[in-house]
């Protein structure tokens, strides 16, 4: 079903200036207490206060005064893998050190090996049904990353699969290179190999995809992530990092140095970083999902914003530490446990999203020219989606105009055809 307008609604729109918004500013939500939008076709056409002058044909939905705010942008997913980690799940309950189950063969190799037995099909079947529950949750814009094939041929079949299901469904799905998420411990030259091979290949076929590294003890050190992102750069790719999750080796500053688009975890960032990233341009993205599944260590949300950082959330949906979808789940547990404001999470999952994944020209706002992404919630105050928790899916989500979900048991005033 097409949309023409919305209207008596409570908007969150974020709308006004450019780029992310940071620091203080990230609580401003540029809230109309009784707001309408105009949609024509996919494109928000006009957004204004009180009631339309003229209503032109189309559906009219009467929102009682409900909430209504951007689709939710997931910017960091590691949502396209094949295999299960039930068994290493059930290990850990049991009291099995994670380290003793890598010696076992699991953990994110036993992940790897079954991606490259998978089939390009089966990873695109296997990921749409994953996005499907993303935008469930009212995510229809996402990030999704290599980095589970380590190999050429490998690093590309999931490429092709992310591509596969972009064309197949209506929300955006960029993907991004994660070559340098471990190394191959049968293949002694892996970060050379990585360098000098896979990432010409990748950009090839894929031109300007971001380049993406987990730069952790036993994983990429700072130099040779250094290495990989100083060749992707020549190769006209940005540059984004996982760093700071368990040590702080020194590559959240190597990052911004180079102009990253996004340094992402940061539960271990030093006062020293924090205060470097509050002056800078790059993004810092924090994952909540992981330390509740993991260890129980956030990331400083409000440090970092006090400091003047733009921040972003993500849920790191992946089959190790996050396996989540919900982006709900997400704002509610970085405002319980990374320490940020109900509105500073909406900010963070929306427009400062967008801007990590360089589409704010077109999502995490509600503003004319826009694409029309749109989720309504059946309560009247946006600081219920950071109090509560395991409610249902928001019962209304447009994309691009068009209703695409709808539940059973939503109840929505005034849905009418004007004339």
């Amino acid at each position: 079903m097409s949309i023409r307008y919305l209207i008596n609604a409570r908007l969150v729109t974020l709308a006004g200036g450019e780029g992310p918004l940071r620091g203080s500013d990230m609580q401003d939500l540029g809230v109309i207490e009784r707001g309408w939008v105009r949609i024509d076709g996919s494109t928000i056409a006009e957004v204004g206060e009180g009631i339309p002058d003229e209503l032109e044909e189309g559906t009219v939905l009467d929102l009682g005064g409900r909430l209504v705010l951007p689709a939710w942008v997931d910017c960091h997913t590691h949502a396209c893998w094949a295999g299960s980690r039930l068994d290493e799940f059930e290990a850990g309950l049991r009291g099995v050190e994670y380290l003793e189950i890598l010696k076992q063969g699991g953990g994110i190799m036993s992940t790897v090996r079954a991606v490259r037995e998978a089939t390009d099909e089966q990873l695109a079947e296997m990921l749409n049904a994953r996005l499907g529950r993303m935008v469930t949750f009212g995510t229809t814009a996402m990030e999704v990353k290599t980095g589970y094939g380590l190999s050429t041929p490998d690093e590309l079949k999931m490429l092709r699969a992310i591509h596969a299901a972009s064309r197949s469904q209506d929300v955006m799905i960029l993907g991004t290179f994660l070559g340098a998420h471990a190394k191959d411990p049968d293949v002694p030259d892996y970060v050379d190999r990585t360098i000098q091979e896979t990432l010409p290949a990748v950009v090839e076929e894929f031109p300007g995809i971001c380049c993406d590294a987990y730069c952790e003890e036993g994983a990429w050190s700072v130099e040779e992530t250094t290495r990989l992102f100083s060749a992707a750069m020549e190769l006209g790719c940005p540059i984004r990092v996982h760093t700071d999750q368990f040590n702080s080796l020194g590559m959240t500053r190597r990052a911004v140095e180079m102009g990253a688009r996004s340094v992402d975890h940061l539960e271990a960032i030093t006062p020293e970083d924090i205060t470097l990233l509050g002056d800078s341009s790059t993004i810092g993205v924090i994952l909540p999902a992981s330390g509740f599944s993991l260890d129980q260590r956030y990331a400083p949300g409000r440090e970092l914003i006090d400091a003047g950082a733009a921040i972003a959330i993500a849920t790191n949906y992946n089959p190790g530490s996050a396996p989540s979808p919900s982006m709900p789940m997400t704002i509610s547990l970085a405002c319980r446990r990374a320490g940020l404001l109900p509105s500073e999470a909406i900010t963070a999952a929306t427009r400062n999203a967008a801007s990590v994944l360089g589409i704010e020209s077109s999502h995490g706002r509600i503003e004319a020219g826009l694409q029309a992404d749109m989720q309504i919630f059946d309560c009247h105050d946006e600081r219920e989606l950071g109090w509560s928790f395991g409610n249902p899916p928001p019962p209304l989500i447009i994309c691009r105009g068009e209703v695409i979900q709808f539940l059973g048991d939503a109840e929505l005033d005034g849905q009418e055809d004007s004339e």
